[in-house]
């Protein structure tokens, strides 16, 4: 016993003595002063605040960034890690500053991404000796826009990040003597020609993790690759590459990580993958690949997505039983035979859809405890539902919709209690809709559409309390509708057409703002001239082919954003009231309705019709002048209590003129300071004539200046619940940070006056409409030129937004919300609704007020919460709108899904673009197959898969 206390004694002497030489150890004086004259430039110089670099004791050691080491008896700089510090290229002292890091010889990682260098010092990298020794070297999101420079003077490299850059060239041998390289990652940036050679003659060297991803790569993946054999990582996604996958994977024992997506690699999935017993995760989908899926590949992997290929052959019984398996894709191949039963009990994702299936679902489904995602539509699968299906309580997505699927609907998918979407439309699905199954808590999306379901519409439906999509069209469902639909304060779009319904149309919920669709039923008698329609958003309603009669009821033209209004094919007559302009209405059918009042000259009581008309013409025409005299009245008020609005009001028992709470200038533009006149813009906005669009959440006036110059006043409605602006102070202040960004491409406020329930928000006015105008409305044609100038200025507008240091995202980013100054100058509008639009005040769901149909990134269903990722996934529809000319949603069908479905195989692509344009000349054409291979990874489904804005805005520079 003693022996060991003597040696415990010996070894707590020795820590101490070591310890004590730590703390007295300083850092040798060349070092110290390198270190202080680089915090000192970067105080200086880069304006980096001293509370950051956290410089004040006495041992540069301990400052922020800084490691060291103790080597003999001082220390020594090992680490300096300045991420995000504010480095610019554009500093004079940018090359001292290098060169001062040159000289610390005993650093063995620098760290300085996510800064602005734009270039570097030519002599870092041809003389920068100081650093041989550098063994970890992150230059990752800067903004780099060089060559592909060369290595040679860091051979010790065990780490180089460059991702997140504009490096352009090819690569070469210029890495080859990186012989010590373990992680190298070159992803998104502009590199062109063949995968690199990399460390020739190096076989089984240390590499472990290679990432090329979203460059432009071409050619084949060359043979070189599968010399490392100790690779983990192998990332090539989102490059040029084609042909054929080498069969070499025996090679790479220890790959854990396999990412081809997005290629135009073709032939057959390599056999030799099935032997990785280290493959955790493999993803080539969007590629050509064909043939059938190697029997065994699932055996060892966790992650598989083979999605958007040409695959062909039969499921084999063992492609979904890997012990392993989490997650399967294989959505929009050519797979044929049944679904195999023995299926991994690990799986919380399979994907199927939009294949050849046929056969049932097997009843082993049900032990999948784990599924969250079902997609199985698109193909030929028969049979009833299983019943065992309603044992996978945490399944939150179901989609079998497009299938043949038939018999009444099992009772056990109400013990489905965590669902958010249930898609079961165009099957044969018959009998009623049984109440049991109505109990979902959290379903937002229910389509039962296009089945043979008959009976009634439960009134039980109205306790799925979250519902916000309801599609029951295409049935044979009779009866009338129930009261209780009113209750859904979630339901904001409601598809009942196509069935056999008839009785008292109930009173709609508030909510109701998307559509409305009844068309094709048996429903009599007036159109109810009460409101039954509650909320004044709706945006598409559709009462065709009915036996509606009589009038059209004026309660209709009150629907301010109306923008579809189908009554054709009923009985009704009479005139048809005044809707708003931006209104289409559709009356054929009705052979008694007019738009306009018909001659009565040779009525036999046409006189004393002319008579009456007298009468009131002559009082409306009283009336008409005393309304001038009132409007007099009011403007001379005006003139005097108006001239200046900041905090002052008009008096209380004005009901024509808002009460004023303040209102003041934002830009310091001389021109628009000396043109804004508030007294005439409240005039304006009061006539109704001055309207020239609408959206959900905002009204936009055209307003005439004294001087003859135009403005855009757009008017938010803050009595809407879900506008929360704090205080108006607050918001106030919100919109004079928004009015001093200054970008092209975004429209910021000029001005703004507040209100107790509106605020009014001044711009330029853009003359020519929005992109969605001039692409789908004017009948004219838009060239190439016009269309890449409008995407290149969104995107601009956008990464800008993005890389704000508050970051603006956008609730609605649509060809609709972006407005065009010229075809050269878009400018994306609605900033500042991220910043009273309050999501947990809704009526609805989140796709309620987040983004128009078909811009909504799918993840949203679940996350319901905003994100860079879905603005770039909306940015991407609005590309596609660009490419294909088509809208965003079509015949049910949205653009995104429809773009992705077809973008496996390059003669499908071609039947993507606009033939009207792509054809008008190569390099057109060459440029949209660009364009739209970024479009295509905008709309990712995955989130984590689409690119970062402000890449996507370098991708489109450099789109040839």
């Amino acid at each position: 016993m003693g022996r060991y206390v003597h040696l415990f004694s010996f070894l707590l002497l020795s820590t101490l003595c070591t310890s004590s030489q730590v703390f007295a150890a300083q850092l040798n004086q060349t070092q110290d002063g390198v270190l202080r004259k680089l915090f000192t430039s970067l105080q200086s110089n880069f304006s980096v605040p001293s509370s950051r670099l956290n410089n004040t004791d006495s041992n540069p050691c301990n400052w922020n960034g800084v490691a060291c080491a103790l080597s003999g008896s001082s220390e020594v700089v090992r680490k300096l890690s300045f991420y995000n510090f504010g480095i610019s290229s554009n500093k004079s002292s940018l090359e001292d500053f290098f060169d001062s890091l040159c000289s610390l010889h005993t650093l063995q990682h620098l760290d300085l991404s996510n800064n602005q260098l734009s270039a570097l010092p030519g002599s870092f990298f041809s003389n920068c000796t100081g650093l041989s020794g550098l063994k970890y070297l992150n230059l990752s999101t800067n903004g780099l826009s060089i060559q592909f420079p060369g290595f040679s003077k860091f051979r010790d490299l065990e780490v180089l990040d460059l991702s997140w850059n504009q490096l352009t060239g090819a690569i070469g041998n210029k890495l080859d003597s990186l012989t010590q390289l373990k992680s190298l990652n070159l992803s998104f940036n502009l590199l062109q020609g063949n995968i690199p050679l990399l460390i020739s003659g190096q076989e089984n060297g240390p590499l472990k993790e290679l990432v090329l991803s979203m460059n432009s790569f071409s050619g084949t993946i060359p043979y070189s690759i599968f010399k490392h054999g100790n690779l983990t990582y192998l990332d090539l996604s989102q490059n040029n590459l084609i042909g054929r996958v080498p069969n070499e994977f025996n090679n790479l024992s220890k790959l854990e990580t396999l990412l081809l997506n997005a290629n135009s690699l073709s032939g057959n999935i390599p056999t030799s993958l099935t032997n990785l017993k280290t493959l955790f995760r493999f993803a080539a989908y969007q590629n050509n690949f064909s043939g059938s899926i190697p029997i065994g590949l699932t055996k060892y992997a966790k992650i598989l997505d083979l999605s958007y290929n040409s695959l062909t052959g039969e499921l084999q019984p063992d492609s979904l039983s890997g012990p392993n398996l989490e997650s399967i894709d294989l959505t929009n191949n050519s797979l044929t035979g049944s679904i195999p039963g023995n299926i991994s009990r690990s799986l919380y994702r399979l994907r199927l859809g939009w294949n050849q299936l046929y056969g049932t679902i097997p009843t082993s489904i049900g032990e999948l405890s784990y599924l969250s995602y079902l997609e199985l539509d698109g193909n030929k699968l028969k049979g009833a539902i299983p019943n065992q299906l309603g044992n996978c309580k945490n399944l939150t997505l179901l989609n079998l919709a497009s299938n043949n699927f038939e018999n009444e609907l099992p009772l056990g998918l109400g013990n489905l209690s965590n669902l958010v979407v249930i898609k079961l439309q165009m099957n044969n699905f018959s009998g009623r809709i049984p109440n049991q199954i109505l109990t979902w808590a959290n379903l937002s999306t229910l389509n039962f559409s296009q089945n043979a379901l008959s009976g009634e519409i439960p009134s039980q439906i109205s306790n799925l309390k979250k519902l916000a999509n309801l599609n029951l069209g295409g049935n044979n469902l009779s009866g009338s509708i129930p009261s209780t639909i009113g209750n859904m304060s979630y339901l904001n779009e409601l598809q009942l057409g196509n069935n056999k319904l008839s009785g008292i149309i109930p009173a709609m919920p508030v909510s109701l703002t998307t559509a409305l669709n009844l068309s094709h039923n048996s429903f009599s008698g007036p159109i109810p001239s009460s409101s039954f329609i509650n909320s004044r958003e709706l945006e598409v309603l559709d009462l065709s082919r009915n036996n509606f009669s009589g009038l059209v009821p004026d309660s209709l033209t009150t629907l301010q954003f109306l923008t579809i209004l189908d009554l054709s094919n009923n009985n009704l007559s009479g005139t048809l009231p005044n809707f708003h302009n931006w209104v289409n209405v559709i009356i054929t059918g009705n052979a008694l309705l007019s738009r306009e009042a018909t001659s009565n000259s040779d009525h036999p009581h046409s006189k004393k019709k002319v008579n009456s008309s007298l009468v009131i013409l002559f009082s409306v025409l009283g009336a008409f002048f005393g309304l001038l005299l009132l409007a007099g009245l009011i403007v001379f008020s005006l003139s005097k209590r108006f001239y200046r609005v900041e905090n002052v009001g008009l008096q209380s028992d004005d009901t024509t003129i808002p009460h004023i709470t303040d209102g003041r200038l934002i830009t310091t533009n001389s021109i628009h300071t000396s043109n804004i006149d508030f007294t005439k813009s409240m005039e304006s906005v009061l006539n109704p004539f001055n309207v020239f669009m609408k959206t959900r959440f905002c009204t936009y006036y055209r307003v005439e200046m004294p001087n003859g110059s135009i403005y855009s006043v757009k008017k938010l409605h803050f009595s809407e619940k879900i506008i929360q602006i704090g205080s108006q102070g607050k918001f106030g202040h919100e919109l004079e940070v928004l009015g001093r960004l200054t970008n092209s491409n975004v429209m910021v406020p000029l001005a703004f006056v507040l209100t107790a329930d509106s605020a009014y928000l001044f711009y330029e006015h853009m003359s020519m409409g929005t992109v969605f105008d001039v692409l789908h409305c004017s009948g004219n044609v838009l060239d190439w030129h016009c269309r890449y100038s409008i995407a290149l200025g969104v995107a601009q507008g956008l990464a800008f937004l993005h890389g704000c240091t508050q970051p603006v995202l956008l609730l609605d980013l649509s060809t609709r919300s972006v407005h065009l100054k010229s075809m050269n100058e878009p400018q994306i509008g609605d900033i500042e609704l991220y910043k009273v639009i309050d999501p947990s005040k809704s009526t609805g769901s989140l796709s309620a007020i987040a983004g128009t149909v078909g811009y909504i990134p799918p993840e949203y269903a679940y996350t319901m919460r905003l994100t860079m990722a879905g603005n770039v996934y909306s940015f991407g529809v609005v590309l596609l709108e660009l490419l294909t000319g088509k809208p965003p949603v079509s015949e049910g069908i949205e653009l995104a899904k429809w773009a992705l479905s077809h973008s496996g195989r390059p003669e499908d692509r071609e039947g993507i673009l606009d033939s009207r344009i792509s054809h008008a000349s190569i390099p057109v054409h060459s440029q949209m197959q660009s364009v739209l291979k970024i479009a295509l990874a905008c709309v990712a489904i995955s989130p984590e898969s689409r690119p970062k804005m402000r890449n996507v805005l370098r991708m489109l520079f450099n789109a040839k």
